[in-house]
């Protein structure tokens, strides 16, 4: 479980592929903190430590991880940005994230507004996944709150220190996202469909 406040960018130092699985070292900050068996946020997707240096440390991503999520994408030298699991008694700063990406989206839209920056994504439907004004969104790992929620749309402010502490500030029209919808808005809609 994690908050979606993210803790620090890592840095991706090498990619490995074996058969469907892509073994992908970073190097962080955090690795003097982790163990292996460690659950750690990449991008919004929760990964297993499978190997730890003094550097940096790696997990592996399955097939269907790098199909349903931007991690396929990633080459050496991208930042990532990273989120350790939550502690259970510690404030929830963010909102209930689980690391599990539901689906991707397109960034459509950059504005520049004053000192922050308004961020707009398409994502496509039948999956049944909304946004609702105000509503909770993680874009690749960050917990944000929805403005400009549409059909299979939605935008979201961005602070300065949000933009220069996470992969915001990489961001580019047509960068593809990992988004994790409120897990509460999700259950919620299933019971609505599944009534009718």
């Amino acid at each position: 479980m994690f908050t979606g406040i993210i803790e620090t960018l890592g840095t991706v130092d090498q990619l490995k592929p074996e058969g469907g699985n892509l073994h992908i070292t970073m190097h962080s900050p955090l690795a003097k903190e982790l163990e292996i068996d460690q659950s750690v946020s990449h991008n919004g997707v929760c990964l297993t430590v499978v190997g730890i240096t003094d550097t940096g440390y790696t997990v592996t991503a399955v097939d269907e991880t790098l199909q349903k999520t931007n991690l396929g994408e990633l080459v050496v030298g991208d930042a990532v940005n990273l989120e350790r699991a939550m502690i259970l008694g510690a404030r929830l700063d963010g909102h209930i994230v689980q690391g599990h990406v539901d689906q991707t989206a397109i960034c459509t839209a950059i504005e520049e507004k004053e000192g922050s920056w308004v961020f707009s994504f398409e994502y496509t439907t039948g999956q049944g996944n909304v946004t609702i004004e105000k509503g909770s969104i993680t874009i690749d790992g960050v917990s944000l709150t929805v403005v400009n929620s549409g059909k299979n749309s939605f935008s979201v402010a961005i602070i300065p220190y949000t933009y220069d502490h996470t992969r915001f500030k990489t961001y580019m029209i047509g960068t593809r996202v990992n988004l994790e919808f409120d897990v509460i808005g999700k259950y919620v809609a299933k019971l609505i469909k599944d009534s009718f």
